[in-house]
């Protein structure tokens, strides 16, 4: 565990507000950006994200459906789609991306934590509101 995973587990857990996140994502250099929207791919494919979650990310992360991220989760296997998001390039498309990673690992975590971890789990990830 370290600074930025706990960071980014209290975005997804509502513990952070995500104008806190943006400002955090925006000082980071683009081979970070890069790493931290690959981390997000990562665990949204391990907390078992499925397509069915892609409106409600769209509309928790506040994107139009017309937007690139929004396209691209809305189309295709998701697992693949979440690698093409992560992917985008320009510094506006990263905002949206990062922001809609976020929203969809908060919905399969969620699922996930309520299927498997209800009765107690190791994920340190799981106990930061009892920290927070």
């Amino acid at each position: 565990m370290n600074e930025r995973d706990v960071l980014l587990n209290e975005l997804v857990q509502g513990l952070r507000p995500m104008s806190h996140g943006i400002e955090w994502f925006d000082g980071l250099g683009l081979e970070e950006q890069s790493a931290v929207l690959l981390f997000l791919r990562h665990h949204c494919v391990q907390a078992r994200a499925v397509a069915e979650d892609a409106p409600e990310s769209i509309r928790r992360a506040g994107l139009r459906p017309t937007h690139t991220p929004a396209v691209l989760i809305s189309r295709g296997r998701i697992d693949e789609q979440l690698g093409k998001i992560a992917g985008l390039a320009p510094l506006d498309e990263r905002r949206k991306a990062f922001r809609l990673l976020i929203a969809v690992l908060s919905i399969a975590d969620a699922r996930r934590r309520e299927r498997f971890c209800s009765g107690g789990c190791s994920h340190w990830w799981h106990r930061l509101s009892a920290v927070a």
